[in-house]
C-alpha cells in the first residue's frame, strides 16, 4: 500500500544527499517533495500541511549538528514525526471487566464481521482469553450466517438470536450467555452504517449506554482516503472510539487513512489486518509502520513473526541438524511451510532492510510449489538422507514430479552446497543467527540471490543461485547463479593457466 509514498520519501532524501548542510532553500524544496507525496496518498490537507511544518523547521534548528549528513539527518527527524503522526507508541486493548465488552462499528463493507473473527483469534491464541463472537448485525442479509460460520472455523464460541430483532436485548443475552460459560471477552459485530445514517448511528449510542463497552473500535478501511477523515471524526464525535483497527493495509490504495485517522481523533491505531486469512491481524506498532513506509525494513516483526512459528526445543534440534550436516529435504519442506504461515516470501521481504528496491512483481510465492513436487516424489529414506539418491533413483524423482532430469540434479546439488556450509557456519563458531531459532538475522544475503551465506533455516531456491534463481523469481540485473557461459568461460581460463604454468616449469 505505501509503495509508492516509499519511493517518493526516497526521492525526497536523494536530493539531500551529498549536500555539504541543510539550507532552508534546499530543505524547503525537498518538503515540497514530501508535502505532494502525502497529497498524493491521500493524507489529509491539514494533516499533511502540519506534519512538513513540523519537519522543515526541526531540520532547520537541527542544521548545525556535523555528526551526520543532511540526508541522515532529514530521514531521522522524517522517521521521529512520522512515528509521532501515527500514535508514538502501540496501544494494547483495555480489558478489565468481567466479561470484558469489545464494541466494533465503521462503514458499510469496512471489513468487521471478518476483523471480528481475526480478532477473536488473536484473543484466543496470543492472549490466551476465551471470546464470544456476537452477532449484532440485524440488517445486512447471511450476516449471522457468516459470523456462524468463521466462528466454528476458528474453534471460538458465538451467540446470535434469529428471532430477536432489538440490539440491545442481544447484547444483554450475550453477556448472561458470556458469564455463565467462563467466557471472558464480548466482541459485539454491529451493522454496518453511513456516518450520515442518525437512526443506526443512534442505534449504536442506545447499545454503548447499555452495555457499557470496554472497547469501542472503529472498523477503518485503509483505501478510504479523504472520506477516512470525515468517517473517524463523525464516529468519534457519536460515540467516543476508543481506538481503530485500519483493514485492508495490504491492498494497492494509496494508504492516507493510515496516516490521517489517528491525528484527527487523537485516537491509537491499535491493529491492522494485512491479509484475508484469520491470522492476518496484526497489533500496530507506529514506530514499525513509519520504518517500513521509509523503506528501512520491520526486523522486530519480522523475527516476531518467525518466533510464532519455532518453538525453541524444536529450533535447538534444528541448529543441532545443521551443525551435523544432518539436515534432510524433511526439514526443507518444513521450513517452506513455516514460510507460507508468515504470509509467504513476498511478504517477508518487506520487513527486511533494503528489500523494497527489488522487483516484488517478478517474485512468485508458487515457485516453492515446483521444490515440494520435486521433494515429495522422494521416498521417506530419500528425503532423510539425500546422500543414497542415485542416477536411477534421480530418474524416478523426475518422472514422478513431472520435470527434466537437470532440474533434479540441480536441487540436489545446491541442496548440499547449502547444507555443507550451514555445519561449516556453526562448526567454525560463526553462528548460526537462525530466523526460526532467535538470535538474529544473520547472512540472508544469498536467500535473494547475492553473495552472502543464507540464513540456515531459510531455504534457498535451488535452482539458480538464491531465492530468485528461478522460474520467474529472478530481480533484473541479477544472473542467477553462474550461467554456462559463464562457467565455460571460467573452465577456458583456467585451462590457459595450467599450460601457461606448464611452459614455466
Amino acid at each position: 500500500m505505501f509503495n509508492n509514498l516509499t519511493d517518493r520519501f526516497k526521492s525526497a532524501f536523494r536530493n539531500l544527499t551529498g549536500r555539504g548542510k541543510l539550507t532552508e532553500a534546499n530543505i524547503q524544496d525537498a518538503m515540497a517533495e514530501i508535502r505532494t507525496a502525502l497529497l498524493d496518498a491521500d493524507v489529509n490537507y491539514a494533516v499533511a500541511k502540519k506534519f512538513v511544518a513540523d519537519v522543515s523547521q526541526e531540520c532547520l534548528g537541527e542544521a548545525v549538528m556535523n555528526s551526520v549528513t543532511p540526508g541522515q539527518l532529514a530521514v531521522k527527524i522524517v522517521n521521529d514525526k512520522l512515528t509521532a503522526l501515527l500514535g508514538q507508541n502501540n496501544e494494547p486493548l483495555n480489558l478489565v471487566s468481567k466479561p470484558s465488552i469489545i464494541m466494533l462499528c465503521g462503514l458499510h463493507g469496512s471489513g468487521k464481521t471478518t476483523t471480528s473473527a481475526k480478532l477473536a483469534l488473536h484473543l484466543k491464541d496470543k492472549l490466551k482469553r476465551k471470546p464470544l463472537l456476537v452477532g449484532c448485525d440485524l440488517y445486512r442479509p447471511a450476516a449471522i450466517d457468516q459470523i456462524e460460520v468463521l466462528a466454528k472455523e476458528l474453534g471460538v464460541d458465538v451467540f446470535t438470536d434469529r428471532e430477536t430483532k432489538n440490539v440491545n436485548t442481544i447484547a444483554r443475552r450475550a453477556i448472561s450467555y458470556a458469564q455463565l460459560n467462563n467466557l471472558d471477552t464480548i466482541i459485539l459485530d454491529t451493522a454496518g452504517r453511513l456516518q450520515i445514517d442518525n437512526d443506526l448511528v443512534k442505534e449504536l449510542i442506545d447499545l454503548k449506554a447499555e452495555v457499557k463497552p470496554d472497547e469501542i473500535i472503529l472498523v477503518g478501511d485503509s483505501a478510504l482516503g479523504q472520506e477516512a477523515v470525515s468517517v473517524a471524526e463523525h464516529f468519534d464525535q457519536a460515540l467516543g472510539i476508543t481506538g481503530i483497527i485500519l483493514t485492508k493495509l495490504d491492498g494497492d490504495a494509496r494508504g492516507g487513512a493510515a496516516l490521517s485517522m489517528h491525528q484527527v481523533t487523537g485516537k491509537p491505531i491499535k491493529f491492522v489486518t494485512v491479509g484475508e486469512r484469520p491470522i492476518d491481524l496484526e497489533a500496530f506498532h507506529p514506530d514499525r509502520m513509519a520504518s517500513r513506509i521509509l523503506g528501512m525494513g520491520d526486523v522486530v516483526s519480522l523475527v516476531e513473526k518467525a518466533a510464532e512459528q519455532f518453538e525453541a526445543d524444536e529450533a535447538k534440534k534444528l541448529e543441532e541438524r545443521l551443525r551435523q550436516n544432518t539436515f534432510g529435504f524433511d526439514d526443507f519442506l518444513s521450513q517452506i511451510s513455516k514460510i507460507r504461515k508468515m504470509g509467504g516470501i513476498m511478504s517477508l521481504l518487506k520487513f527486511i532492510p533494503g528489500m523494497s528496491e527489488l522487483p516484488m512483481d517478478e517474485i512468485d510465492d508458487k515457485a516453492f510449489n515446483r521444490i515440494e513436487g520435486i521433494i515429495n516424489s522422494m521416498t521417506p529414506k530419500e528425503r532423510r538422507d539425500p546422500e543414497i539418491i542415485s542416477n536411477s533413483r534421480r530418474q524416478r524423482i523426475a518422472k514422478g514430479s513431472g520435470v527434466q532430469l537437470q532440474e533434479i540434479n540441480q536441487l540436489l546439488k545446491q541442496f548440499n552446497q547449502m547444507r555443507a556450509l550451514m555445519a561449516k557456519m556453526g562448526n567454525g563458531g560463526m553462528g548460526f543467527g537462525s530466523l526460526f531459532g532467535g538470535g538474529g538475522m544473520g547472512g540472508l544475503g544469498s536467500m535473494f540471490g547475492g553473495g552472502a551465506p543464507s540464513a540456515p533455516t531459510m531455504p534457498t531456491n535451488p535452482y539458480g543461485g538464491g531465492m530468485y534463481g528461478g522460474y520467474g523469481m529472478r530481480p533484473h540485473g541479477s544472473s542467477g547463479g553462474v550461467s554456462r557461459s559463464q562457467n565455460a568461460a571460467n573452465k577456458k581460463k583456467a585451462k590457459q593457466a595450467r599450460k601457461q604454468g606448464r611452459k614455466k616449469h
